[in-house]
């Protein structure tokens, strides 16, 4: 029996490398590879070794024979997509480990960042090479978006960071965490203790709606809200106020699908996860019972991935409708080849449409919508297309939003059409995209919101002369796209970059050591967290999860987390 990759899928193509027939595409080499929602597995190719399945790092691997609930449909969506990418899954040419002349010595080389891009980054250059990693973060705990981006209800999803566990306790490897750089230390600082600097930041700064109320209290962008949840030390605990029956998400991609899908989740299911504490007890107190995914233009053009908006379909006891317009009617039945009203075409037939996001809204109710009015019975999201957001308003908090219709031309541009109506709504989340901010020292690309660079060797925007021995990986480098697992392709192009030009000699020599650095580091801050007080968080958080039954339970502030490490 062929084996099936499922939602959890990570893409970072650990099951390509492995896979004897090569029958799981697409591959890092490929063009798709940036750009899918995951990988897919041949099932008329698959010869059942199981060798993917161990190589997962998130456990997204299953034969499709053991596939059930709502993870029968991957078996299909895997033989779909090959039966629209023809594939002879001939090899392509072979890829050999990097390596450097020993007469170059040992390199210094500090990582800014540990999130799933620095991991990735460490990770290649202690297989490849001898040398000494700085990892460098500025909160006091390893993992960025690993830890505070990922939904709790994605445990598996979480596991990747678990492959990353022994990369940061490499004896080659040094932690200086609670340490900012650009604040604490800077940039030519540390060019001045290591060959090289990698900038593995991610995109700080949330896009903005640019509307009027977008500043009052009951507005914040995604980042706030995945903080709350996910116990982010630099979101405070009352970040979010669940008082109102009606929530509306500004966006649809995957983040916006998280919110929705968190917000309405029963609690007693979250309990079993790492959701932070506070969040749980305002989620069992929460009055939300309706979300609304507001989105500018069409069904065809949302953001969401198809596994993500599956398993969205699948949540007990939530009903998921859409706001029934002409337009939407109409693209739906376009991409679904039925008329929706009659309900003809079963939910399976709908997701095997290829590469179609209006088709898997098929079989869903289409339903006329009136958001001044209060939410009906029950738990429901509400899928709203082709409204624009103009404007907040409320008495010392939100209290209503103002959306614009919009339409579309072309098939892809949103036109306002000045027809305007108003969501009663105490909360508004607005998830329409990260942003880079500048790295001080560094230049930075004001177009693309990124450092400036080119194959992830930072550059001058203006001359596009390379700056000597820095470098930038993940979103700093690309944008923020793609998920967890592109970082490592990403990660291996920055780090080709870096050995090419070690082995060049075009590395500067810096002037000073590692002892030299950590004194530094420690005369800068005293209360800066190294691998001992590491151990010692994740052992108190993982002893508290014990306690309760759960994989680990946060410190959810900087106080707490250094204070567990202080007790080591």
């Amino acid at each position: 029996m062929a084996y099936a990759i499922t939602q959890t899928c990570c893409n970072d193509a650990s099951c390509v490398s492995v896979c004897p027939v090569n029958c799981i595409h697409p591959t890092p080499d490929e063009p798709e590879f940036g750009t899918t929602d995951m990988l897919y597995i041949d099932p008329q190719a698959c010869i059942d070794c199981g060798a993917c399945a161990d190589a997962c790092p998130v456990d997204a691997v299953f034969p499709v024979d053991r596939l059930r609930g709502p993870d029968t449909v991957f078996g299909d969506l895997n033989r779909d997509w090959f039966r629209d990418h023809p594939s002879d899954h001939a090899w392509g040419r072979p890829s050999f480990p990097r390596s450097l002349p020993g007469e170059l010595g040992v390199l210094r080389i500090a990582v800014v960042g540990t999130g799933p891009a620095a991991g990735y980054t460490a990770q290649e250059l202690l297989r490849s090479t001898s040398a000494e990693l700085t990892m460098i973060d500025r909160l006091p705990v390893t993992g960025g978006l690993l830890r505070h981006g990922v939904a709790p209800d994605h445990q598996s999803t979480k596991r990747i960071a678990e492959s990353f566990a022994s990369v940061f306790h490499d004896p080659r490897l040094r932690m200086h965490l609670n340490v900012e750089v650009g604040t604490d230390v800077t940039h030519e600082e540390l060019a001045a203790h290591h060959h090289a600097v990698i900038y593995a930041v991610g995109a700080a700064a949330d896009r903005r709606l640019g509307v009027p109320g977008e500043e009052l209290p009951g507005s914040l962008p995604a980042t706030a809200f995945v903080g709350w949840y996910n116990a982010d030390p630099t979101v405070p605990a009352d970040a979010v106020e669940l008082s109102a029956e009606r929530v509306v998400v500004v966006g649809n991609g995957n983040v916006a699908v998280d919110v929705a899908r968190i917000l309405l989740t029963d609690p007693d299911r979250l309990a079993a996860t790492d959701i932070a504490d506070h969040a749980l007890a305002a989620l069992r107190r929460s009055r939300v019972r309706e979300v609304v995914l507001l989105a500018r233009r069409g069904p065809e053009q949302a953001a969401w991935t198809r596994a993500e908006f599956l398993a969205l379909r699948q949540l007990p006891g939530v009903e998921v409708v859409v706001e029934d317009h002409p337009e939407v009617r109409a693209a739906i039945e376009a991409a679904s080849g039925s008329q929706v009203a009659s309900g003809a075409r079963s939910a399976a037939d709908s997701r095997s449409a290829s590469g179609s996001q209006a088709a898997l809204l098929a079989g869903l109710p289409l339903v006329p919508y009136d958001g001044a009015a209060e939410p009906g019975p029950g738990r429901r999201i509400v899928l709203r297309f082709l409204s624009a957001p103009v404007g907040l308003a409320g008495d010392g908090r939100v209290e209503e939003l103002t959306v614009e219709r919009t339409t579309l031309v072309d098939g892809e541009r949103a036109e306002a059409t000045g027809r305007t109506d108003v969501l009663r709504t105490g909360l508004v989340v607005r998830s329409i995209g990260h942003r880079g901010v500048p790295v001080p020292g560094l230049p930075f690309d004001e177009r693309t919101g990124t450092v400036a660079h080119r194959d992830g060797r930072v550059v001058d925007p203006v001359t596009g002369r390379p700056l000597p021995g820095a470098y930038v990986v993940g979103w700093a480098k690309r944008g923020p796209s793609g998920g967890i697992g592109a970082n490592r392709a990403c990660a291996r192009e920055t780090v080709d970059a870096l050995l090419d030009d070690a082995g060049a000699r075009a590395l500067p020599v810096p002037g000073a050591g590692r002892k030299e650095f950590d004194r530094l580091v420690r005369s800068r801050r005293p209360d800066a967290v190294g691998l001992r007080e590491l151990r010692a968080v994740d052992r108190a958080e993982r002893e508290r999860g014990e306690a309760e039954g759960r994989p680990r339970v946060k410190l959810a502030t900087v106080p707490e987390l250094l204070a567990a490490g202080r007790r080591r």
